[in-house]
């Protein structure tokens, strides 16, 4: 298998994949392969009729599906096709107006990754989301450099602070 284990790839093409879904440009009955302007129905197609371009070999991999052969395309048609159902009945409502979709783990990743280049480009809830996460890891740095728990850490009395 090809895929990077991460689960990056994988994320980052369903979701671009079925952003014509998402967008009501399809059918609910309309396959995503119908989609015109999508690099979807390519992925597809057997590897001599691809563009060189497109390397289906990584996405496959992270689909845990190990041959880019008819019946591996297939598989993975049926995988972002269930998806695809499975965002359009509502299992995956409360992602839509969040900033990452993807596990905690990836979450973290891409937190971590953002906290070193936070840019113009970062917007509001990603934003604050990763000034808390830096925040909360300075904090659980500073309290294990000082073998402290958080508990110790709200007994402490507060400088500046009267009582």
């Amino acid at each position: 298998m090809n895929g990077s284990g991460t689960g990056y790839l994988k994320t980052v093409c369903d979701y671009v994949h079925l952003n014509p879904a998402r967008a009501k440009l399809l059918k609910i009955n309309q396959p995503l392969r119908t989609f015109a302007w999508s690099s979807w129905p390519l992925y597809l197609m057997a590897p001599s009729k691809r563009p060189a371009w497109l390397f289906a070999k990584g996405l496959l991999g992270e689909h845990g599906i190990p041959k880019d052969s008819t019946a591996g395309r297939r598989e993975l048609e049926r995988r972002v096709e269930a998806q695809r159902l499975a965002e359009e009945t509502g299992e995956y409502k409360k992602i839509r107006r969040g900033w990452c979709l993807g596990g905690d783990q990836f979450r973290k990743e891409l937190l971590a990754h953002m906290t070193e280049r936070l840019g113009p480009e970062h917007y509001g809830a990603e934003r604050l989301e990763t000034q808390t996460d830096a925040a909360e890891r300075i904090l659980a740095e500073e309290l294990d450099r000082r073998k402290w728990t958080e508990d110790d850490l709200r007994k402490r009395p507060k400088i500046g602070t009267s009582y």
